[in-house]
């Protein structure tokens, strides 16, 4: 996806879209990194409180503070990995991706930061089978650094699968160290992750940005966008009814109308659907929501991984999230019930509901086969596949109601306007 048109430009250092791709132009903007990395000072204090005064949480869809997480890896012990995760398993999301083919130099620097904190043996940059044009900017970048002794830290790129639940942090550990792309159960999620008995601190690309610029230039300018209660900007991805789709930055608190209708909608938008395929449809009532993780929390809604999708009132609300449903279905780990039995019978009812085909009573079968799959799975794959299906049935209550008569909308049988890997059916 290319860069929604028009857009409008933030005009301080703090920005993540439109430095330069190369090496010399990033250190003509940033310079080089600007502390005696591999070695102790004052240096670590000064750059831990200014990622603890900037307020950064993280951008992968967890939103947990950077450096909380960052005092768990630390206090881990040393020689273990910082992990770039690039994998963007949601399909709806290019942010990463334009990150790193654009502006690869920034988010490899934010690992280095980390990793002369952690005292890391390693960055290892996870881009999955499938996005070459992204390995091969990384991998130049990379190649370029170690021309110029400007790493370090060693850097180096894997290849995991590209699956929706790969990117999980603990799926991609996992991946790293046995080759098996499992998440495992983290009641405690504050706990450091391990690979080969080391410490893992796994941050995705937007995440490491931030942390490059926050480290050259303080806390102040990140702080200075955004809100007081959460600073800084974030990278949304746009797309469904809309004329321009792409990846945009914005300010945190924008409302979320403000953030469609820089792509302009192409019809009158009935639903918002925020935070991505495990996400939820957001109605007209609720477009004024600030984007930031405490707003849309009071309304059952979150950032995850930085999508908002426009349905226009020419798209039917309920096949979209049954096609949803059933790439939700297909993307599980396979090693739980509601993976394995939970979410095809719910994908089945949405297809039916969308189709027509459904009755009051498998309605309510739908809504008890969502409260037997909540919240018992390995990972919160399976919670956020629940959480979109009932945001639907919420939002689209009126349809719900005319489908399950046997009166569909006359919009259910429209092509997607949703991004899939490949074609997801009714």
């Amino acid at each position: 996806m290319t860069q929604a048109n028009p857009v409008q430009a933030l005009d301080d250092v703090h920005r993540l879209l439109g430095h330069p791709s190369d090496l010399r132009g990033h250190l003509n903007a940033h310079g080089p990194l600007n502390v005696p990395l591999g070695r102790n000072g004052s240096w670590q204090q000064d750059l831990v409180t200014s990622l603890e005064a900037s307020g950064l949480n993280g951008r992968g869809g967890s939103a947990f503070p950077t450096s909380i997480k960052l005092a768990l890896a630390r206090s881990a012990g040393r020689g273990g990995s910082v992990v770039v995760n690039a994998m963007e398993g949601e399909p709806a999301s290019d942010k990463d991706t334009l990150l790193l083919i654009r502006t690869p130099h920034l988010v490899l620097d934010g690992a280095q930061y980390l990793g002369a904190l952690c005292h890391a043996a390693r960055i290892v940059v996870c881009i999955p089978i499938g996005r070459d044009p992204v390995a091969t900017a990384v991998n130049q970048a990379i190649l370029e650094r170690a021309r110029n002794c400007y790493a370090p830290v060693r850097e180096e790129i894997v290849r995991p699968p590209g699956r929706f639940l790969a990117g999980e942090e603990s799926a991609l550990t996992n991946w790293i160290e046995s080759a098996r792309p499992l998440p495992v159960f983290r009641p405690d999620k504050g706990a450091p992750l391990r690979l080969g008995g080391r410490p893992a601190l796994v941050h995705n690309a937007e995440t490491l940005a931030h942390i490059a610029l926050i480290a050259r230039h303080g806390a102040g300018p990140f702080r200075a966008r955004g809100m007081t209660e959460e600073p800084g900007t974030s990278l949304v991805t746009i797309s469904g009814d809309v004329k321009y789709p792409g990846v945009v930055e914005i300010d945190r608190g924008t409302p979320l109308w403000d953030i469609a209708t820089r792509s302009q909608p192409v019809a009158s938008v009935q639903a918002l659907l925020v935070g991505g395929y495990g996400g939820t449809w957001v109605g007209p009532g609720h477009f004024g929501t600030p984007y930031a993780p405490i707003a849309l929390r009071t309304i059952g809604a979150a950032a995850g991984a930085g999508v908002i999708a426009v349905l226009g009132e020419t798209s039917c609300g309920l096949a979209e999230s049954a096609r949803i449903a059933r790439y939700l279905a297909g993307q599980g780990a396979g090693q739980c019930g509601p993976c394995v039995y939970g979410l095809p019978a719910i994908a089945d009812d949405m297809a039916r509901l969308a189709r027509g085909e459904g009755s009051g009573e498998d309605i309510v079968r739908l809504h008890r086969r969502l409260d037997q799959v909540n919240g018992r799975g390995a990972c919160r794959h399976p919670d956020g596949a629940v959480n979109l299906v009932r945001s639907a049935l919420a939002i689209f209550a009126g349809d719900v109601a005319a489908h399950g008569q046997g009166h569909p909308c006359r919009h259910w049988r429209k092509p997607t306007s949703l991004r899939f890997p490949r074609t997801v059916g009714l």
